[in-house]
């Protein structure tokens, strides 16, 4: 049984703590400021313990740590340097969920002084994420690669609001992809490009859609493949004007720069909903044998029960996509591994054998109802 530290049991954090639980080949030790939260997961099968845990006391945390071999950090972005901190000096491997660009390049140079087995994998939910795995996959298909294109949405499946939009996950995680720079790789240099811009429009089953830039959801894979592709880039999937809606609020209303406030009237006004799916679509052009050709992958994935608990779609596939990347990688570890595994590294073949990995299966009857969808058609 490998002991695993989970900090963080909110909407994924539970998820999580359900599906690991569950597998007898972990023993968990819940960490959360919240006692409440901690008290509806003691029933599970093999928690270790719960503990109320305030991750800016470094001597807490680092009595948290002991006997441990992982720590998974289910915590908003701005926590997760403190406790891939933790981790390094406690010689635990870290996984977390960010986003965040800045926290993901700080903790690949904390990975810079790991040594086997201890590794730091960031960025382990659908989009950073699984999405790389895909599009790196894809990629191998070809002798040259010309471009990459991921889009991927967590959409309600009744929008009712101006926004066509319910709060699914982290909404401070949410506003931020929302206003840092962006990275793609143009004419096969790196590029910085303004959130919510190179606006386009997508028909998928049917339905209408909107796509535009927002950062940190094409991972680390721009620099993966630096010197093997001509353009990437990652773009937000929504329905079609909330992109504008966005803008407005942030720009011409300056809620830029008081984001905190933006997010307390949000989480005030937006309701939060279990009833979505994700749309996952990756495009990729290159040549092979001399011939110019174009591979996707689109997944359509709808929200689900797990062991008689309603799970959102979003919730669903980030937990599923962690634990996969957990199982891979601390129950069947490449010899001598440490320092940071970027998401790309994991072949799309053993994510999709894995027991959590499954679930992004087209056609699996198991658990969330994944399809291919019919057409996707995108055009600038």
């Amino acid at each position: 049984m490998r002991e695993i530290l989970l900090i963080g049991c909110g909407k994924i954090g539970t998820t999580i703590a359900r599906m690991l639980a569950k597998t007898h080949d972990y023993h968990l030790t819940l960490a959360d400021l919240s006692t409440q939260r901690l008290s509806q997961l003691k029933s599970l099968p093999n928690i270790r313990a719960t503990l109320p845990l305030d991750v800016s006391d470094p001597q807490a945390l680092d009595r948290a740590m002991q006997d441990k071999v992982a720590v998974i950090s289910a915590l908003a972005y701005p926590l997760c340097p403190t406790i891939a901190q933790a981790a390094q000096r406690n010689k635990l491997s870290y996984y977390d969920l960010t986003e965040d660009t800045e926290v993901s390049t700080h903790i690949a140079e904390l990975a810079q002084s790991s040594s086997p087995p201890q590794i730091f994998v960031p960025q382990c939910g659908l989009a950073p994420g699984f999405i790389a795995i895909v599009a790196k996959h894809l990629a191998e298909q070809f002798d040259t690669v010309d471009s990459i294109s991921m889009r991927v949405g967590a959409l309600p499946l009744y929008p009712t609001n101006a926004l066509k939009y319910n709060l699914t996950w982290s909404t401070l995680g949410l506003i931020n992809e929302y206003c840092q720079p962006c990275q793609i790789l143009q004419d096969g240099k790196l590029h910085s490009v303004p959130a919510l811009s190179e606006l386009e429009s997508l028909s998928i089953d049917g339905t209408r859609y909107e796509a535009f830039h927002t950062s940190g959801g094409v991972g680390s894979l721009c620099s993966s493949l630096l010197t093997q592709a001509r353009h990437i880039d990652y773009k937000t999937i929504r329905y079609p004007g909330h992109r504008d809606l966005i803008r407005f609020l942030l720009h011409d209303l300056k809620f830029e720069s008081r984001r905190g406030l933006l997010c307390e009237l949000m989480e005030n006004a937006i309701p939060s909903t279990e009833q979505d799916y994700v749309l996952s679509f990756c495009n990729v052009t290159g040549t092979k044998e001399g011939k110019l050709i174009q591979l996707s992958d689109a997944r359509k994935i709808y929200h689900t029960q797990l062991d008689g608990k309603h799970l959102s779609a979003i919730q669903f596939t980030t937990a599923a996509s962690l634990c996969a990347v957990v199982d891979l990688t601390q129950l069947a570890p490449t010899p001598n591994q440490s320092g940071l595994i970027h998401q790309e590294d994991i072949p799309l073949t053993d994510f999709l054998k894995n027991r959590f990995g499954k679930y992004f299966e087209l056609g699996n009857t198991e658990s969330a109802q994944v399809t291919q969808p019919s057409a996707i058609i995108a055009s600038n």
